[in-house]
Formats: C-alpha cells, structure tokens, sequence
C-alpha cells in the first residue's frame, strides 16, 4: 500500500490510498464467505458455495464491491498511522469504480487537529480574590444555622415579608380551569424567590382562608410559556422563632460548647472553602490567559458535531425534569439564538482547551498512572452517585477508558501550568495552590499538596460556604419540619420539578 497526504487548510487534509489488487486478496475471501452465507443457490448449501458459481449467479462485480467497502476502513486506519494523522470525526471518503484486476485507489477527506505554536506557559500571572474570612461570612452561617434550628408558630394576622405561608393554587385560561396545575398544602417564605411572577405580591396581606387572584406566566409544564389567571388561597400564615444565640445554641447546633468554639469552627470552614474557590479562579483565569496568547484554527464541522452533543445531553436532562428546550429558554428569558451561540461558544473553547493541554502534555512528557486513574473514577464516581466499580463498568462499556485517560493527561497538563504560574490575591499576596489540600486545608510549610489533589476535578469535591454551616450540625437533631423550605413551593403552577 502506498499513502500520501495533503494539507487542504490548517484544520482538514486529503489522504491518497492506492493499493495493488493483490493485497485485496484477504478482502475478496472475506466478501466469497459473507455472500455464500447470504444467497441461496440449489444444489449449493448456504456458506459451501465455490466462488466461481458466485461469479457466475451472483456476478464479480458484486463481490468486488463488498470487498472494497471491507477493506477500505483497514487501510483508511493504516494510511492515517502511516502520515501520522490524527483526524477529528468521520471522513468522506471517495473510491472510483475498480476495475478487476486494476489497483484500487480512493482519497478520504478528514478535519484533524492544528498544528499549534505553544507560547511561554510558565509565569502567567494572575490576581484572584482575597481569601479572608469577614465577620459578616462567619454571622452569615451563624444565621443559617438559627433558621435550621428555628421553629414556626402559626400567627392570627395578615401575612408579611420572610413569613410563612400554606397555600393552595389553581389556574385558569380563558376561563377554563387547568386541573394538572393545580396544588394544595405547599408551604412557601414570603420573599424567597417565587418562580410564579406576582406571587409574592398576591400574598402578602392576606390572613387564612382569603384568597387572591393574579395574571402570570407559567414557566413549565404543558402550559409553559402561556399567560393564566392564578388563584392562591391562604390555609395558614407561620412566622419564625429563631433560637437565642447563646451556648445553648452551639451546644443544640453543633459538636461545640460554646458559641465562640463553633464561630472559629465556621470561620475555619468558610477560609477553607475560600481557598478551594481561589484555586477554582486560578485554574479558570490561567486556561483562559493561555488561550488567549495562542491563535488556533478550529474545524467547523467537528464544532458543529460538538454543539449537538452538547444540545442533545441537555435536551436530556431537561427531558428527565419534563422540560422542553423551548419551555427551558422561556424560564432563562433566553432567546434559541442566544443559546445556541453560547452552545457554540463553550464548544469552541473546550476544544481549544483540549489542544493546547495535549500539546502541554505531549511537550512535558507527561504520563498516566493506574493510580491516577483509579482517582479519577472514583471521584467521578462519586459525583455521578455511583460505586467506583459500576462507574468503571460503564466506562468501558462506552468504549470511554482511552478519552477518560485523555482528560486525566490534559488536568494534569493544566496542573502543571497553574503551578507554575504566579498567583497573587488583591492584596498582592501570594497564592500557594501547590500546598493547597483538597479539603481547603494548606500542606505544612515546604511541602507539596499529596497527590492527586491537583487533578482536574478535585476542587469539585470541597465544600462551599453554604455546606459549612451544615456540617458542623452533624449527629443533632432536625429543626421544626416547616423550616426545610428551600423557597420553592413545589407543585405550584407551572414550576416544574
């Protein structure tokens, strides 16, 4: 076999094959045995049929075909190994009609991956936001943890800003009830950020059992996206009775005896997390500024391929909650073509970033460890809510190991650049991502974070500001059930899932 290739352009190339007849031999056997298992000759059993009695009742012509079309994904591999090719999605393949006998020759067409001019990646400087803990974060969580602890105690007056509510609600349009919108018993605060626009409005001032009607757009559902007529009648009106902020409260709250133990414990938590979401910017802003100092040329078909991907995981995920795409951008105030230039955008910088992290990678020489994979399932394991072994089972039943190595390598790459990087906060500090610990918490002086904490993903599995408060109520009892809103009534017209 013989194979040239040609640049078409900085992101596409045009393989020639040409291979003699007689390295098609293996094909025309293999075409001989697929047709006598197909056809039907008397005298002949299916599968036992001499290839000359396929010439004559089936035709050479036929068999040549097959023979090609089995042949041609081999060498369209080999020629790519060959040129040292990389191709980005499905050739186009053209192969004239072959004469018997006659070499065949074919060309295939393919986006492959640029060639890319790696600027100075050590050094990038970047400023990210201080990491100090203020009094008002710390007050903040305190807060969240008296209205988890807190309890509701039904009021005789007219509802009013942060009160809770039991409500009813129903719709109409055009006069005509809407019985799948309809609820009962939803418990909804006053002022928590009702997805029925007016809501708010139409309760405050009511007193249990008054009822009020509304105009308002429903944001899911069959009548997603549609103006009704929403009636929402009041069963209850609930204040809340927050807990005195004393050591007895710490003590009820959490594992601390006192109130100034479980503050150093929640100011500890918030920094933590601060560090954690340093990392997350320096990560983000160092991808960034490093793309921003290369140029490179990107395939429109294999971007278009990326965008619906992209659109069909989401149409998933929004089918899974009942939502159309159309249902979904009416909720956002997102217009189709809004979103599909931010699809096309997020497409475009994903793949950037992953050829200029292979280049890193590939110039650094950097490698994969079985113990570095083994990290990775199992913290997408664990963010996908599945066991390490079953996550692992899916992998290689998408055929994904290879692409899950890649991305491991590029976070790895990545790693390596930010590490690199100088890092300083607003006040001009130096940011230590290299001792940083995948909890938040900072490595002793001297030393490096212990492996595996820089992957790409291991800032996903720190806590946040909101998850301190709540962990440090660990193994104490639940708060009054009515404080469990999250704001959202459910089951309210049009509200979704």
């Amino acid at each position: 076999m013989k194979s040239a290739v040609e640049t078409l352009s900085p992101t596409r190339v045009r393989l020639t094959v040409e291979v003699p007849f007689e390295e098609l031999k293996s094909s025309l056997d293999n075409a001989y045995r697929e047709i006598a298992r197909q056809v039907t000759i008397p005298g002949f059993r299916k599968g036992k049929i001499p290839p000359r009695i396929i010439d004559q009742r089936v035709g050479r012509g036929l068999v040549l075909e097959q023979a090609v079309q089995d042949a041609i994904p081999r060498l369209y591999v080999d020629a790519l190994q060959e040129n040292k090719v990389e191709p980005l999605g499905r050739p186009e393949v053209d192969v004239p009609e072959i004469a018997d006998g006659a070499d065949l020759k074919f060309t295939a067409e393919v986006d492959v991956k640029p060639e890319i001019t790696l600027p100075e990646y050590h050094g990038l400087e970047l400023s990210v936001d201080d990491a100090e803990v203020t009094d008002e974060d710390v007050e903040e969580q305190v807060n969240s943890l008296r209205e988890r602890f807190g309890s509701l105690t039904t009021v005789e007056r007219a509802a009013g800003d942060d009160d809770y509510v039991t409500i009813d609600l129903s719709a109409t349009k055009d006069g005509e009830e809407l019985e799948d919108e309809e609820s009962s018993g939803v418990s909804y605060q006053i002022g928590s950020g009702a997805r029925l626009e007016g809501l708010d409005d139409a309760v405050k001032g009511l007193q249990a059992g008054e009822s009020a009607t509304f105009s308002t757009q429903l944001v899911a559902g069959d009548h997603a996206g549609e103006d009704v007529e929403v009636t929402v009648t009041v069963t209850a009106v609930k204040e809340q009775q927050l807990p005195d902020l004393d050591d007895d409260f710490a003590q009820l709250a959490s594992e601390f005896d006192t109130l100034d133990e479980l503050r150093a414990d929640l100011s500890d938590r918030i920094e933590r997390s601060k560090r954690i979401q340093q990392a997350q910017a320096a990560r983000d802003g160092i991808l960034e500024k490093l793309l921003g100092l290369v140029d490179i040329p990107l395939p429109d078909a294999a971007v278009a391929t990326e965008v619906e991907s992209r659109r069909e995981a989401i149409g998933q995920q929004l089918g899974q909650i009942g939502l159309s795409e159309e249902q979904y951008l009416q909720s956002e105030g997102q217009s189709a073509e809004e979103f599909g230039q931010e699809l096309d955008k997020r497409a475009r910088d994903s793949m950037k970033a992953e050829f200029v992290l292979d280049e890193v990678a590939e110039k650094e020489e950097l490698s994969v460890s079985e113990d570095e994979v083994k990290i990775a399932i199992a913290q997408r394991a664990q963010q996908s809510g599945m066991s390490p072994a079953d996550y692992f089972n899916q992998v290689i039943q998408a055929n994904y190991f290879q692409t899950l190595v890649q991305e491991v390598r590029r976070g790895k790459a990545l790693a390596l650049v930010v590490d690199n990087a100088v890092v300083t906060d607003e006040s001009g500090r130096p940011v230590e991502l290299k001792r940083l610990q995948p909890d938040g918490t900072l490595a002793p002086e001297g030393e490096d974070a212990a492996d595996g904490s820089e992957d790409a993903d291991a800032a996903g599995d720190a806590e946040t500001p909101t998850d301190a408060a709540e962990d440090s109520t660990a193994g104490k009892g639940e708060g009054d059930a009515g404080t469990g809103t999250d704001g959202d009534p459910e089951g309210q017209p049009g509200s979704g899932a």
